[in-house]
């Protein structure tokens, strides 16, 4: 035996011992649950799987079987799924990677892992149209089959978890892609299903990869003040513990780190520092009841005691018990004044209510004794909404993601009708939202409505705990503005499908129309007739420019006559002319010699590698694209973007656009680095506020030009009431000269807020 074949056979015994002991360590989580033991059919399912990815490694370079049993150990342990689910975890991957079929799975383990395992997999074919995103196609096919199978999604996220542990082997560019698409996508689903530790999880290391400094940024300071941390929470939570073993409960209490994605969002948001957070720390009570059905009682027994010790926020009570979210989160939240003058969140649930934070709808199973509970009726309300937003055709795969996005996992308020019937609905939601979830008469027919009894307009935002009273008139109709402020799926295609019912009425008119008075001036009607029609109007295609004549907002003329008759005349005479060729030879000279020095802009066509990176330097940045959206600067966190002409965009990874870039159309997304020599300036905007003084802009003024050296290119101040709100536009090479001048800025006496808004 050679030394080849040796390597290649240890290598195999490591591979088999490996793989072994990850499905043995499996079957242990399993048996250790309280699922029914049906070990033969995931022994099988295990087998079968191994066989069929057999040969197979991942880009990190292990058997390819490790992934399905590390879904399938991720479902069973931290999920608390039973076999039906781990069978299916461990099968997920056998249709879209072998020749096996779905039939096959049907035949060998039944149709209900089939159904599962199909809904995991990919397709190939096309919900949105050829010009479709393959990822909205095969998230719309998700939903599909979730809303006959939750465990579907479930099996989603346990795999979406373990390619995000194991992210660090794929290249840049599909790493900004999955991560993107979990933050947008997945972080949100596992958030609306309770599974708190798994979107935590997930949001943390999708922000790992999307931005490594920064999150090692906060790692490291997170770090060095854990030992501070360490000594609030024992001050604090010294008291408390001898309160409660007074009243004789049974309990732990937590200490709970924010995650450094929501630091991170923090500081973005609110324009701080990571010292300026003071809400890092929070603790959490878990007891178990003295009596479960009186659990909700002991949660305010307990908060009774502990304002018996800290004084309480009055604002900040949030009762999750009596209206438990709609992910079946429970607990009571309070905000406490400590010794030392620090507000501290504390967290008052059950151990149930803890499971049921956890693990979500997966976790409140175990406790469910018969008939249906309140999380099964808030999973089938939302399964609803799902079949609602699919039922209605979206045209646009990113039109569908935003439907997802923002039906299915905004916050809930709770509105009242007349009669005192709760209602859930998305917050941000307008009264005309309200009048289509009711009825579709009711919404196409609504003129306003009476909120707290006041009369309101169509888009006026409700709020949580308003009473709404519809009001309609039967000569309203749906109107094309709605559109423009209604928030909800349901409102949205309802209106969608009452305007394309009515449009194509006014179309038929509108193209009678057309057609007479085509005859009338004795005119062709072709398709070219049609487009300059559309374009002498300012129309943007041919069904508007239907609508348009058939509501009469455009009215045909002679004027339209004579245009057409001009287009036709000079593409007549223009017929010679190319023939001639001095005719144009010096616009042509002149147009060469404005343009032979711009470089072209980058043509992603076939045999452009999407693995290399974009290096932008001086010579290279004429050659990409930068959109409006979000102002990159050297020194940003940039990607690139193939759009629909070839061309390279470059985004911030934080920019929103960006964001649904990388979830619709992900395999477009690029890596992208600066290579810049501080050469080129570039524009940067900064706001400031603080106490209105004198010599305030004599002081700005002098760092920003005279110290820094930096040049102002525009500059506003207002003051009102002694607080000034200042916003300076300035030209720099790169983000850290801006961190540099506003970190000077806030050193300047009453200066209160310095921020970066482009």
């Amino acid at each position: 035996m050679d030394e080849q074949e040796l390597k290649n056979k240890e290598r195999e015994q490591a591979d088999n011992k490996m793989i072994t002991d990850a499905f043995n360590h499996l079957l242990d989580t399993y048996l250790h649950s309280s699922h029914r033991k049906k070990v033969d059919i995931i022994t099988k399912a295990f087998n079968f799987a191994r066989q069929a990815h057999k040969g197979v490694r991942r880009l990190s370079g292990e058997p390819y079987i490790m992934h399905p049993i590390a879904v399938a150990q991720i479902a069973c342990e931290e999920m608390g799924l039973g076999s039906t689910s781990i069978c299916a975890a461990l099968l997920h991957d056998v249709v879209e990677d072998t020749d096996y079929t779905v039939e096959d799975i049907q035949n060998i383990f039944g149709p209900k892992i089939a159904q599962i395992v199909d809904g995991l997999t990919k397709i190939s074919g096309g919900i949105f149209g050829d010009h479709a995103s393959a990822q909205a196609e095969n998230f719309k096919k998700l939903l599909l089959t979730m809303s006959d199978d939750i465990r579907v999604i479930l099996i989603k996220i346990c795999d979406r978890l373990h390619n995000m542990r194991t992210l660090a082997s794929q290249p840049a560019n599909k790493q900004y892609k999955i991560a993107g698409e979990t933050l947008y996508i997945y972080a949100p689903i596992a958030n609306r299903l309770g599974l708190n530790k798994i979107k935590t999880e997930l949001e943390d290391l999708s922000f790992k990869f999307e931005y490594p400094e920064e999150y090692e940024r906060i790692m490291k300071k997170l770090a060095v003040t854990e030992s501070d941390r360490q000594k609030v929470f024992d001050d604090f939570t010294a008291p408390i513990r001898e309160s409660l073993d007074k009243m004789g409960f049974q309990y732990h209490i937590k200490a709970r780190v924010k995650s450094p994605y929501s630091i991170w969002c923090k500081m973005q948001n609110k324009h701080v520092t990571f010292e300026e957070i003071y809400d890092i720390l929070a603790v959490r009570i878990i007891f178990i009841p003295k009596d479960r059905k009186d659990e909700i009682n002991e949660c305010f027994q307990i908060y009774v005691a502990l304002n018996q010790i800290y004084k309480s926020h009055p604002d900040r009570l949030r009762d999750w018990v009596n209206h438990p979210k709609a992910n079946g989160y429970q607990a009571l939240h309070a905000t406490l004044m400590s010794k030392k003058g620090q507000w501290i969140e504390v967290q008052i649930r059950s151990d149930r209510m803890d499971d049921i934070a956890e693990q979500g709808f997966a976790a409140h199973w175990k406790y469910k004794e018969g008939g249906s509970t309140d999380e099964d009726m808030e999973l089938n309300k939302w399964i609803g909404t799902i079949k609602e937003i699919l039922d209605d055709p979206q045209p646009d795969a990113m039109d569908f993601l935003d439907s997802i996005k923002l039906n299915l996992f905004a916050s809930e308020i709770f509105v009242f009708t007349p009669k005192g019937e709760v209602k859930t609905m998305p917050a941000g939601c307008t009264v005309l939202d309200f009048a289509f979830q009711i009825h579709t008469f009711l919404g196409s027919h609504c003129i306003g409505a009476k909120v707290n009894h006041k009369l309101v307009p169509l888009s006026h935002k409700l709020q949580s705990g308003d009473q709404v009273e519809v009001l309609t008139s039967n000569s309203q109709h749906a109107q094309p503005s709605w559109l423009n402020f209604v928030f909800t799926a349901k409102a949205r295609s309802k209106i969608q499908a009452i305007l394309r019912r009515d449009n194509r009425e006014l179309q038929k008119v509108g193209e009678d129309t057309l057609n007479q008075w085509v005859k009338g001036k004795n005119l062709e009607l072709t398709p070219m007739l049609i487009d300059q029609l559309c374009k002498f109007h300012d129309i943007s295609n041919q069904d508007d420019l239907f609508v348009a004549l058939g509501k009469k907002t455009v009215m045909l003329s002679d004027k339209d006559a004579e245009m057409l008759n001009e287009k036709k005349k000079s593409e007549n005479s223009s017929g010679w002319r190319k023939y001639v060729p001095f005719l144009h030879k010096s616009s042509k000279k002149k147009e060469e010699k404005n343009t032979e020095d711009i470089p072209k802009l980058i043509a992603a066509g076939e045999g452009f590698d999407k693995k290399k990176p974009c290096i932008i330097s001086e010579r290279t940045i004429g050659m990409y694209v930068f959109p409006k959206c979000c102002h990159p600067i050297p020194g940003d966190d940039i990607l690139g973007f193939i759009d629909g002409k070839k061309h390279v965009e470059i985004h911030k990874r934080s920019c929103p656009v960006a964001s649904k870039l990388k979830t619709s159309f992900g395999p477009r997304i690029l890596d992208a680095k600066w290579d810049m020599h501080k050469q080129l300036f570039f524009d940067a905007t900064i706001e400031l506020h603080g106490i209105d003084r004198k010599g305030m802009l004599h002081d700005v003024a002098e760092i920003i030009s005279n110290k820094m050296n930096v040049n102002i290119h525009t500059v506003s101040f207002t003051a009102d009431d002694g607080i000034f709100e200042g916003r300076i536009e300035i030209r720099v090479h790169d983000r850290d000269e801006v961190r540099s001048i506003m970190g000077r800025l806030k050193k300047i006496a009453d200066m209160q807020e310095v921020q970066q808004i482009m």
